[in-house]
């Protein structure tokens, strides 16, 4: 999907409401839409920085502007892709901030990564878990888990002002990748539920804009993946076939570019689908249960 037209924000610090700004990474890609953003909670006391983005000196560079001399609290990461967490070391090696949020993760992925690359120099001083909270001088931000893109993720709610942090859980300018073996379907699913079910009032996602009306995009996501599923049991009544040629025909109008990567989410779809009983496979050929 195309950006919106430029210039963008790139490295400013966008005032957003009273305890929130935006700082925008310099890394667009089709995965990345106009880059990372990353988001400080919080005043001069006491600052949370959710999802310090890529290590690029420029980035880095805009943060520490955008801190000045405020202290920072908490560095928090919603997940570990290497657009959203390889900040983080520098960030509080330049600050003394501990590194807070998202567990670790060790995985051995064989092939070419498709999506954002995991970071293995991540290093969290504390993991939370799902409810639990960090505060700061007149904030208080809780963690939401909510595995899926990855199992991992986690989304950050923002006590004062009914603000959700959603990372790359929920995004308005696109769904969510969800590439195995991390990335599971179903539980996936399980948190857009979850988020569907809460009442916040604006989410404010990793890439692309603020989404003003969070539970009937959240609604409309889960409608469009149980679409999905039905379009994927459409093609296997044709027979068994291959990902890769149910793809061009289940996305038309997408850049071949990007079939790789819906190929991923088709495969967790698949897979969800194969544990329920519904498919099975054989080698690369998936087919209906009879």
């Amino acid at each position: 999907m195309k950006g919106p037209p430029k210039p963008w924000p790139t490295g400013l610090a966008e005032q957003l409401e009273p305890l929130v700004r935006r700082v925008l990474a310099p890394n667009p890609s089709p995965f990345t839409y106009t880059g990372t953003q990353t988001y400080l909670v919080g005043g001069h006391d006491a600052l949370a920085v959710i999802d310090p983005g890529p290590d690029n000196p420029e980035h880095l560079e805009a943060l520490y502007a955008a801190i000045g001399d405020a202290r920072v609290a908490a560095i928090c990461c919603t997940h570990t892709h290497r657009d959203h967490s390889p900040a983080a070391a520098p960030l509080r090696e330049r600050t003394g901030a501990p590194v807070i949020g998202c567990a670790e993760l060790a995985l051995d992925v064989s092939g070419p990564r498709l999506d954002a690359a995991f970071d293995t120099t991540y290093a969290p001083d504390r993991v939370l878990n799902d409810g639990e909270a960090i505060a700061g001088a007149g904030w208080t931000l809780h963690a939401v888990a909510t595995p899926g893109h990855t199992s991992n993720h986690l989304c950050f709610a923002l006590e004062e002002s009914g603000a959700l942090f959603t990372g790359d859980h929920v995004m308005a300018w696109s769904t969510s990748v969800v590439i195995p073996p991390d990335g599971d379907m179903a539980t996936y699913m399980q948190s857009l539920q979850l988020l569907h079910e809460r009442e916040d009032r604006i989410y404010y996602p990793a890439h692309g804009p603020a989404v003003e009306k969070p539970r009937q995009l959240v609604r409309g996501m889960i409608g469009h993946r149980r679409q999905r599923e039905r379009q994927i049991l459409r093609q296997l009544e044709r027979g068994a076939q291959e990902i890769v040629a149910m793809v061009p025909d289940m996305y038309k109008g997408t850049d071949p570019v990007l079939y790789p990567a819906a190929g991923m989410s088709v495969l967790a779809h698949l897979i969800d689908l194969e544990r329920r009983g519904l498919v099975s496979r054989e080698n690369e050929r998936w087919s209906l249960v009879q």
